[in-house]
């Protein structure tokens, strides 16, 4: 057994502050079942070190349930729930330390829980639920589907989720045919595999599970507000409209599917001007304490259908909530591009991937497809070219777009080649696998099939304009037409950062964009409110 601690001294003091707000007793229990010594000996050793940071939290590994697999524990606080209902296997460390924590604080009710009317339909849900989350330690995207499953396990009175270390449990990865994490099992079946927001997470399972019908309520219920700007869509370009719209002194809410939007994923930052460097998750909090600072009404976690028109304009939010508002900025973003292409949904986390970092441990020694040849693209190929047998990167274009510093260190490699004029047309699959591509030479219009495990989609954003394709002007790369200081072609209906047509996709871009059009929704109602404007 390695004696060397798990959590140096500086993250246990965190840890200190953080648990400090428990008010009952958490108790961390293992699983009765046995498991390899060594491995339940360093099991037991990072609980003891987690414990050690709050007389809140209990731990004697001479107390054992009948919960779970081998290296097994329950998060649960007795005082809250009467049986536990988060459980993890393995020990969550790298990314997922956070995870371990955050369930700690939600299993006593502490932390930011969803508020009452996310709840309301977790609870609608309809039990009994169990679900396994297979993940990787360094997966970036792992931690934001754990987290949500975990509190929806807090929330509903019959659901129970186990978060799983794919590094111990490959034979289970290899009966399951897992490809990609996380991905979520229920019964033996993939449910759900990569990146997803909470909200896309809940109507799946609502979708999956069906709802329990809602007993008759006052319309009231269910109507969020009415205010003088709604903004639609909260990452740095949503923010930023936020706040200038309420230091103008007005009545102002933000909805979002969730806080920070794409900036989250986003891992180093080194052109955002005054800070030499942050990080996505660092900067979305900063994002979200200077939202505190004003009377901004937000409500996460919430996907618009639609926008009607009006003087007074509503917002329908899916799951039947409403707000309404005299004016509206949509900041709702953009989205990885998908190939659209027979094969590619189907195969989504057993051999179709978005994220080389995440993915791309599933690949050691296997044949790979890289489709996209921008930065991002020949970055995923330089790092599956580290792990991977052989990369080919795909480019429907004459040239790679990329950098030539990267296209140069890609040409250097010896187990990559790169194809122009590709046209991909479809991903072959057997057996829940991916098998194959096949795409077209667009020069001679010759199909070719490439024998190979898996496929990594890197051909850029997608803006989420699908809910407002019927209400505002779109452009024919489907952003929303707006005049040089951002309004739509509906009056009183306003659009900023990357779902506009932003020359650049930056995040200070999207930051000056969602202040230009607040303030330019501001002067539309000091100045002559009642004149109609067309982008």
């Amino acid at each position: 057994m390695n004696n060397t601690p798990f959590l140096d001294d500086s993250i246990k003091d965190q840890l200190k502050t953080v648990f400090s707000r428990l008010t009952h007793n958490v108790h961390l229990t293992l699983t009765q079942k046995g498991s390899d010594p060594t491995s339940t000996q360093e099991l037991v050793a990072f609980l003891g070190e987690i414990a050690s940071t709050s007389e809140k939290i209990i731990f004697d590994p001479n107390l054992t349930s009948d919960l779970g697999s081998p290296l097994t524990f329950s998060v649960h606080c007795p005082e809250k729930s009467a049986t536990p209902s988060i459980l993890f296997r393995g020990i969550p460390g790298g990314h997922e330390l956070s995870s371990l924590v955050i369930a700690i604080l939600n299993v006593d009710h502490q932390g930011k829980l969803p508020d009452d009317g996310i709840q309301q339909r977790i609870k609608n849900l309809k039990g009994p639920i169990q679900l396994q989350t297979y993940v990787s330690l360094s997966c970036e995207n792992c931690p934001e589907v754990v987290q949500a499953l975990n509190q929806i396990a807090v929330i509903h009175p019959d659901f129970i989720h186990e978060t799983i270390d794919g590094g111990i449990a490959q034979s289970e990865i290899d009966n399951l045919g897992i490809q990609g994490v996380p991905s979520v099992i229920h019964q033996g079946k993939l449910l759900h595999s990569g990146k997803i927001n909470f909200i896309s997470l809940l109507q799946k399972l609502e979708e999956h599970f069906g709802v329990t019908p809602l007993q008759e309520q006052a319309d009231t219920t269910k109507h969020l507000g009415t205010y003088d700007m709604v903004i639609v869509g909260g990452g740095p370009a949503g923010a930023s409209a936020a706040i200038y719209t309420a230091r103008k002194g007005l009545k102002v809410a933000l909805v979002a599917e969730r806080m920070g939007g794409q900036l989250k994923d986003t891992l180093g930052i080194e052109n955002m001007i005054s800070l030499p460097y942050t990080e996505g998750s660092k900067l979305t909090a900063q994002l979200q304490e200077h939202l505190s600072m004003y009377p901004i009404k937000i409500f996460e976690h919430r996907k618009v259908d639609r926008i009607v028109d009006g003087d007074i304009k509503t917002i329908q939010i899916n799951g039947g909530e409403t707000l309404q508002a005299e004016q509206v900025i949509l900041a709702t973003g953009a989205q990885w591009r998908r190939l659209n292409i027979p094969g590619e949904t189907e195969h989504i986390g057993q051999g179709v991937a978005f994220c080389a970092h995440c993915d791309g441990p599933f690949y050691k020694n296997k044949k790979v497809v890289i489709v996209g040849g921008g930065n991002s693209g020949v970055e995923a190929a330089l790092d599956l070219s580290a792990i991977a047998e052989q990369v080919t990167l795909l480019e429907y274009g004459p040239s790679l777009r990329a950098d030539p510093i990267l296209v140069k260190k890609l040409q250097e490699k010896n187990n990559t080649q790169i194809i122009t004029h590709a046209k991909s047309t479809e991903v072959l699959g057997s057996g829940g696998k991916v098998t194959g591509l096949r795409y077209q030479d667009l020069r001679t219009e010759v199909d070719t099939e490439l024998h190979i495990d898996g496929v990594f989609v890197q051909i850029g954003l997608s803006p989420n304009t699908q809910f407002v394709k019927d209400f505002v002007t779109l452009t024919s790369n489907g952003e929303i037409q707006v005049d040089p200081k951002g309004r739509t072609s509906v009056r009183g209906v306003y659009a900023a950062g990357d779902v506009a047509p932003t020359p650049f996709k930056q995040i200070i871009v999207a930051m000056g964009d969602g202040a230009k059009v607040a303030l330019t929704a501001f002067e539309d109602r000091m100045r002559n409110p009642l004149t109609t404007h067309s982008a």
